[in-house]
């Protein structure tokens, strides 16, 4: 299952009953604007196509500078290693109607980008969800792009509707920005996580207003049609996910909008948070880390928003590193999976159903779902042999009779 010779590896398809199709919105064409994968439940449609995994090459330059090897070298590896993958899931596929589906709005890590977290995102949507995932603009992803009006001097003649966008405008690359030599890492970080939240928050009221009815402009001329959300989006079921910078993307979200009724932070880096930020959470929480990557700090940090009214749990996957989320720990072999910590010891497989189930089974508890996702619950409690309730990291004498806290924690 994943791992061995290249000929195996794939991201895993959803397990749930429906078949899931995705599609990209790009609302306002500007760097202010809005731009999304969306995954949903879909009617099988006729054509099967599968996006590509990375969806342009200007992408591999992007992880190739994140990734701090050359562009040249990184490019082609990077093209070689993960050039050929696809989604499994149903480009532009008609959208199902008939129901109303909760929303998850997803935030990605530092250096990432929409697409690389479609084995959770798909996994939940076949669940019966719509997940939008948020592309950053805010330098942490290692690329994106927005439209600008072309100059007068490039505007040439382009036949309409030969291309995916409209003829006066032109691409615009924005790619990962490092820390400069001596700059401070919170302010730049802090900065981010402001305007993570706020494009998490705009994707939530994009697609309420979507769900209203609203005309879709997207700058993307895809064959899609919007009219069919028109009431199937249950917006009093949202919630927000994340990893890494994503989960404190979660944190600061969650302090800012009520309509998100509970986060799932995967494996959180906390340093963007403001100290403040802590005591305006009143959703639930299920963090879900991995075994090597977290810190003293940082779960001290996480312990700050341990509550006696609120169910706030924690779990360690075993085994797992901080790639173990992002879909790459399915596409590298053992040895390169390794090398490049894109691979824990744990049959990557058998982790993501860990996150994904215990994510169900949370969301099901908070959002006032009537799944079977309750299968799960004992997993929020870290009842598993792959499981550590709380966290593995030996924390400082007076915070150790809390560790054990989130598993007993309603």
């Amino acid at each position: 299952m994943g791992s061995g010779n290249c000929h195996s590896l794939e991201i895993p398809p959803g397990k749930g009953p429906h078949n899931v199709g995705c599609t990209d919105l790009m609302m306002d064409h500007t760097i202010q604007g809005s731009f999304l994968r969306i995954y949903y439940p879909c009617e099988t449609s006729v054509s099967h196509e599968q996006p590509a995994w990375i969806p342009s090459k200007e992408y591999f330059s992007g992880l190739a500078d994140f990734m701090k090897i050359g562009r040249t070298l990184g490019y082609w590896s990077i093209d070689y290693l993960f050039g050929s993958y696809k989604i499994p899931a149903e480009w532009n596929a008609p959208f199902k109607t008939g129901n109303k589906y909760p929303l998850i709005i997803f935030s990605h890590g530092l250096g990432a980008f929409r697409t690389l977290y479609s084995a959770i995102c798909i996994e939940i949507a076949s669940r019966g969800f719509i997940v939008a995932a948020v592309e950053h603009r805010d330098e942490s992803a290692s690329a994106t792009y927005y439209y600008k009006e072309k100059t007068t001097k490039n505007k040439q003649v382009v036949v309409p509707n030969s291309s995916h966008v409209s003829a006066d405008l032109e691409a615009n690359w924005l790619y990962y920005r490092s820390l400069k030599q001596g700059e401070l890492e919170f302010p730049l970080r802090n900065n981010q996580v402001q305007q993570r939240a706020n494009e998490c928050i705009k994707a939530l009221h994009l697609l309420t207003d979507i769900n209203k009815g609203s005309i879709v402009l997207n700058a993307l001329k895809l064959h899609f049609d919007w009219t069919k959300l028109k009431g199937s989006i249950d917006i009093c079921r949202t919630a927000i996910m994340g990893h890494s910078f994503g989960g404190a993307t979660v944190i600061q979200s969650l302090s800012k909008e009520p309509v998100f009724k509970c986060g799932i932070a995967l494996d959180s880096w906390m340093l963007p948070l403001d100290d403040d930020v802590y005591s305006k959470v009143n959703q639930p929480i299920l963090f879900i880390n991995s075994e090597k990557f977290q810190w003293v700090g940082n779960i001290l940090k996480m312990k700050k928003l341990d509550s006696e009214r609120i169910d706030r749990k924690m779990i360690t996957i075993k085994g797992t590193v901080h790639q173990s989320f992002p879909d790459f720990t399915f596409l590298t072999g053992n040895w390169i999976g390794k090398l490049f910590k894109l691979k824990g010891d744990i049959d990557p497989i058998t982790a993501m159903n860990l996150c994904n189930r215990a994510s169900l089974a949370f969301l099901q508890r908070h959002l006032d779902l009537h799944n079977d996702f309750d299968q799960w619950d004992s997993l929020i409690d870290g009842k598993d042999e792959n499981l550590i309730p709380g966290t593995n990291i030996q924390l400082p004498p007076e915070h150790n009779t809390t560790a054990q806290d989130y598993s007993v924690n309603k």
